[in-house]
């Protein structure tokens, strides 16, 4: 089939890309320019130029949708927040002969906010961290360290602070306000909670989960991600997954971050798509297969437990994160000589963006950006932050998603400007 990613910015979208075209799958991206991730690997046919998505997401709307007027793609999924909108003008792609798997609009509208998600795992009642949802600045000065300050919209690299002092309170204030947070209902302020972080990965049809996996975050990356992992069993969280599914009719990808805590399973967050999917394929479980199934309407076939204690990498992830930290040449230098070696957290690991040695356009923008970050290691934050600018949605921007989808009959999903939403 050929398979259209709704990002070429970003972790998630990579992977994909190189597990559909494993599978034998013709891949393409949507993508505002030519230098993003998923253009630096073979698995990748062709690249279409859209707007920033997180800027003007109706825009970027309409500039997919005459993607899709080429007839070109058979399937397109949605690997970024890019789910937002698709989950809108599901019509408009479904009327292109075009086949995707996203949520209802009103069910994703409960998770994608975290003060919704919030409310709803409290509706469920599902474990979660004691948290307060802080609406003034005021209030969230009144909140005692150690905590986690979350906006309702962003991302864990922009819109999450670690906050151990009063100090760090104050600036975490600050950067809320510069993120529009109390404009849309104010900031969750969360608890700690010991233990290691699962991420959970998930596929449902119509409110039936149909495939899990779970995995440890055992080394941070640049920007917080996840640069090592290990594959665990799902089992303790897979109940969880159940009742948020069937709660919402969930349909299409599901992603939570989970710390695995003394009394159990914690939900600290859930995000309306997949995240990484990399090591539950290395660990058997190729959950991108399984969304394609669910978006083509193909009968789910029984999806194999992963097997736990697979072990997995991101080199370019973990190139990244050494070089944001102390003497980072040398860092930088370690890390290459491990993953070369297969040594430390690279022993017995599989890469989960690409196969380096089947992908010669992989292996020599890896070299690239090795000699790059060696060269100038602050380049690490300009490509962290040109990354999620591509992908992540604004707080403006999710208010006019909104604002579309609250609209009366017949406007609904037709907003001012973006008439040609409504198909021909």
């Amino acid at each position: 089939m050929k398979v259209l990613l709704s990002d070429g910015s970003g972790l998630t979208a990579r992977q994909c890309a190189t597990l559909l075209a494993r599978a034998g799958h013709e891949v393409g991206v949507l993508a505002p320019g030519p230098l993003v991730l998923a253009r630096a690997t073979t698995a990748v046919r062709r690249w279409h130029r859209v707007p920033v998505f997180g800027l003007d997401p109706l825009a970027w709307a309409d500039a997919a949708l005459s993607v899709l007027d080429t007839g070109r793609y058979d399937v397109l999924l949605p690997t970024q927040e890019q789910v937002t909108v698709l989950s809108l003008i599901v019509d408009e792609i479904t009327r292109r002969g075009v086949a995707t798997a996203v949520p209802p609009f009103a069910a994703l509208r409960r998770v994608q906010d975290k003060l919704s998600a919030e409310e709803l795992l409290t509706e469920v009642g599902l474990p979660r961290p004691g948290a307060i949802v802080a609406r003034t600045p005021d209030e969230l000065l009144t909140a005692v360290p150690p905590v986690y300050v979350k906006a309702p919209i962003g991302t864990a690299s922009t819109g999450v602070r670690h906050v151990t002092s009063e100090a760090q309170l104050r600036d975490a204030g600050r950067a809320m306000q510069a993120l529009d947070a109390y404009e849309l209902g104010g900031v969750l302020v969360q608890q700690p909670v010991p233990g290691p972080l699962l991420m959970v990965q998930a596929v449902f049809e119509s409110g039936r989960l149909l495939a899990a996996h779970a995995n440890t975050r055992d080394v941070a990356g640049a920007g917080g991600g996840a640069s090592h992992k290990t594959s665990v069993a799902v089992d303790p969280v897979r109940p969880a997954l159940e009742l948020i599914g069937a709660e919402l009719g969930w349909h299409g990808a599901l992603s939570c971050d989970v710390i695995d805590g003394p009394d159990g399973p914690v939900i600290i967050d859930v995000n309306p798509r997949l995240v990484e999917p990399g090591n539950a394929a290395a660990a058997g479980l190729d959950l991108v297969a399984v969304l394609l199934d669910v978006a083509t309407g193909r009968a789910p076939r029984p999806g194999p437990q992963a097997r736990p204690g697979v072990r997995t990498y991101q080199l370019l992830l973990a190139l990244a994160g050494a070089a944001q930290g102390a003497r980072p040449r040398r860092a930088l230098l370690r890390q290459l000589g491990a993953a070369a070696a297969r040594t430390g957290d690279y022993r017995a690991g599989h890469e989960e963006l690409s196969p380096l040695a089947r992908d010669p356009l992989a292996m020599a923008a890896l070299a690239a950006l090795s000699a790059a970050l060696l060269v100038a290691p602050v380049l690490h934050a300009r490509l962290a932050s040109s990354s999620v600018a591509n992908y992540a949605i604004t707080p403006s921007a999710w208010s006019r998603l909104t604002q579309a989808w609250d609209a009366p009959e017949p406007n609904r999903g037709r907003p001012h400007g973006h008439g040609r939403r409504a198909g021909r």
